[in-house]
């Protein structure tokens, strides 16, 4: 990498890494959102944020028992690319967890945010967000249909805005497991086509 191209990645993660650091608009935002208290935007978030373990386990077991009964070596590519999206950005996000260790939101902020759930392992990056949006465009790159495209993009960004609801996360947890999850299903479904799954 030539230097121009190392101070414009400096120059791009300075903002984000800041953000990690001091409380600003990132708490801002967070206190906000997890202000919103009405029943049926509770019920919804709750549902919502809720629904990303069980949804990007059973898509991708369900392509793949469709494509075994089947036979259908189309489903069972989809089941493949879904599936490995959602582990590798997992496995990927994870790990970053454990390496820049940032304390949720009702840690850092126990007077201001309320949890509505208590998860114990860190906050950055988002790992329901990370893994929907990684879920969401795997799904999206095999079936380019408007109908599947909208409400995968939409089910993405509505986990991401209710883990902040949640206040469990941050904005900047949330966009950078969208990101995440974003590049690494791309990663993913390049690295099959090279391997001649279609």
């Amino acid at each position: 990498m030539d230097t121009k191209r190392l101070f414009a990645c400096l120059a791009l993660a300075f903002p984000l890494l800041s953000a990690l650091r001091a409380p600003g608009w990132d708490f801002h935002i967070v206190h906000h959102v997890n202000g919103w208290e009405g029943e049926l935007v509770r019920a919804f978030n709750s549902v919502v944020s809720h629904s990303e373990p069980f949804v990007v386990v059973v898509v991708p077991l369900a392509l793949a028992l469709a494509g075994w009964a089947r036979r259908n070596r189309r489903l069972l590519a989809d089941a493949l690319c879904t599936g490995l999206s959602v582990a590798v950005t997992f496995l990927v996000g994870f790990v970053l967890k454990l390496l820049i260790d940032r304390a949720r939101p009702f840690e850092a902020y126990p007077d201001l945010i309320h949890p509505y759930s208590l998860p114990d392992d860190p906050s950055f990056p988002s790992g329901h967000t990370a893994t929907a949006f990684a879920l969401a465009l795997a799904l999206c790159l095999r079936y380019p249909r408007w109908y599947v495209v909208v409400p995968a993009a939409l089910w993405a960004c509505a986990v991401g805005l209710s883990r902040m609801n949640e206040g469990v996360h941050y904005p900047t947890d949330v966009l950078a497991g969208a990101a995440l999850g974003v590049l690494l299903a791309l990663a993913c479904h390049w690295l099959l086509r090279r391997r001649g799954v279609r």
